[in-house]
Formats: C-alpha cells, sequence, structure tokens
C-alpha cells in the first residue's frame, strides 16, 4: 500500500483510542507487530488556542508510521491545527477523525458528527490538505444510524477532496460497539475508491483478520479493542498476514515483562502519579483471561507507585505463572 511517500506492506494500524494509544501503547504495539500507529485525537481548538496537555498526546512513537490525529468541525482552525500538530509531532501524517461516536464529541458537531454534514466536512479535508505537506487520512464509520447510512458518498467526497487513505469502522454512530461489524459495506466503499481502504471492526485475532481482509478485499486492516491487554495480536495478525506460521502468545511472565516495560515508559514520559493510573487500566487488561487473577486485580486498583507495580508483577509471576 502506498501512503504518500511511504509504501507499507501488509498495513497493520493501531486504531487511535482517546484514554488508551499514548505514547507507552504505541511504542510497546509498534515493536510487536503494528507498522502504522496514530496518536489519541486531540481537539483542533485546544491546539490552536495552546493547551499543553493536548500537546503532550501528540508525542511521536518509533518503530512504525506515525500520523497526528486530530477533531473538529471548523476548516480553518482545523488546517491551523494540522499545521502546529505536525509541528509539534514530527509525525508522518495527519489522520483527521471522523468516527468517534461518543455524545459528548458526535452531537458537538465532531467525530462523527461530520458524517451529518458531509460538505462541511469535505471543506474541513481541503483546508487541511492544502495547509500540511503530508498524506492527510480520515477515519470514519458507515453513518449516524441504521437509518442514515451514508459512507459510500461520504468516502468518495473524501477523496475528491483530497484524503489519501480512509479507515472505516463498520458499525454506525448510534451502534457505539455493540452489534456486528458490516464488512459488507467496506467492501463496497473499497471497490469504488482508488486510495488505500483500511478495514476496521470486529477483528480480535488472527483468523478474523483474513476473514475480513477476504471479505472486503481492504488494503489494511485496523485493530482497536482486541489490543486491550494483548499487544501480541499485532505479532499473530502480521504472521498471519505474511502468510507464516501464527506464534503463540508468551507465557505469563513474558507477557507480564512487557505490561512492566509499558508502565515504565509511561513514567518517562507521564510521571510517576499518571503512569500508576494508567498502569490500574491496562494492568486489569493483561490479566484478562488468567486464572485466580481476582485478588490481583483488587490490588492493582490501589497501585500509587512505580514500586507497588513491581511488587504486584513480582507476586503475579510467583503465585500464577
Amino acid at each position: 500500500m502506498k501512503l504518500g511517500k511511504y509504501e507499507i506492506e501488509n498495513p497493520l494500524i493501531l486504531g487511535p483510542m482517546a484514554g488508551v494509544t499514548d505514547w507507552a501503547f504505541r511504542t510497546i504495539c509498534a515493536e510487536l507487530g503494528a507498522n502504522i500507529t496514530v496518536t489519541e485525537m486531540v481537539s483542533s481548538r485546544a491546539l490552536v488556542y495552546q493547551d499543553q496537555k493536548s500537546k503532550k498526546l501528540l508525542r511521536k512513537n518509533e518503530g512504525s508510521l506515525c500520523g497526528a490525529q486530530i477533531f473538529g468541525n471548523d476548516p480553518e482552525i482545523m488546517a491551523q491545527a494540522a499545521v502546529m500538530a505536525l509541528e509539534i509531532s514530527g509525525c508522518d501524517f495527519l489522520d483527521i477523525n471522523m468516527g468517534c461516536p461518543m455524545p459528548k464529541i458526535a452531537n458537538s458537531g465532531d467525530g462523527c458528527g461530520l458524517m451529518r454534514t458531509p460538505e462541511l466536512a469535505g471543506k474541513i479535508v481541503e483546508a487541511v490538505v492544502k495547509a500540511v505537506d503530508v498524506p492527510v487520512t480520515v477515519k470514519c464509520r458507515l453513518g449516524w444510524d441504521k437509518g442514515n447510512i451514508n459512507v459510500l458518498d461520504f468516502t468518495k467526497r473524501m477523496e475528491d477532496s483530497g484524503a489519501a487513505m480512509v479507515a472505516v469502522h463498520g458499525r454506525t454512530r448510534a451502534m457505539l460497539y455493540s452489534g456486528t461489524a458490516d464488512w459488507d459495506y467496506i467492501r463496497k466503499v473499497k471497490d469504488q475508491l482508488s486510495i488505500p481502504v483500511i478495514a476496521n471492526g470486529d477483528i480480535v485475532d488472527a483468523p478474523s483478520a483474513l476473514r475480513c481482509l477476504k471479505w472486503t478485499g481492504a488494503d489494511g486492516i485496523m485493530i482497536g479493542r482486541a489490543t486491550f491487554g494483548d499487544p501480541w495480536i499485532f505479532q499473530q495478525v502480521s504472521a498471519a498476514m505474511a502468510g507464516q506460521e501464527v506464534p503463540e502468545r508468551p507465557i505469563l511472565k513474558d507477557r507480564i515483562a512487557v505490561a512492566v516495560k509499558q508502565f515504565e515508559l509511561s513514567e518517562a514520559d507521564h510521571g510517576e502519579h499518571i503512569a500508576c493510573l494508567e498502569a490500574r487500566k491496562h494492568f486489569a487488561w493483561y490479566l484478562r483471561g488468567v486464572r485466580n487473577a481476582s485478588y490481583y486485580k483488587k490490588e492493582i486498583t490501589s497501585m500509587n507507585k512505580m514500586e507497588d507495580i513491581y511488587r504486584i508483577a513480582k507476586d503475579i509471576v510467583r503465585d500464577l505463572e
């Protein structure tokens, strides 16, 4: 797949997720096979108004192509924010969020709310494309709800407006993350566009990734919630896409070592306090499916220092391996 000046073989993308895909987690996923990552979404207005917390979300990870994602509904402000995001991050491409279904975002006309105003969405893409010299990509959904599925017209407008790639989540805004992703619409999008199309939704392991690629004909896949506590999904899917034997997940000891590494990266990025708060969430995900882990899941909720993380990690390996 070609994205601007970049040639990517078997595109395998870590989907941007607010509160999850920070620099530390993106770094881990890139090391384990994600060849494209995207930052958490950043408000265009917050950037233009010089919000320091928003700037920090844009830290570029190494080991993969990395895109900076912004959201908003004003073409001029989005163009300004795009320039700023790239100056701050040095990212390889600029992604526009037109798929976030959360009410606070979508009901304000941002994120998936832009699918209700496709003409405005097109103007945003045009303005951003003119403002930056890197590829501009778009992430969207099927539409607002089942009575307003407009992904075919919408993605064609994005292509005509200058988007270099679109990623389509096979659900409507109203579905949030319930029900089943409709890969048929992603296939229809792929059939009508000449730019790369990325499939997203219900890709949970290597077999589902291969089924999705075969069914949709997409140029690559994006994985979101299935990465929670399981960045090794990228190793497995990458091997499957390359026609290689799919490796097993590492043993618990090695998985915990990766978790601790992520939390150390988080400490380096955010400081100890924020790193421990983030670790409470991520550590619980790393323990999903581990037998007899309920005691440690409770312990995790009170972690306040890195020494707590090290102690609990050591005890988990000792007691549950």
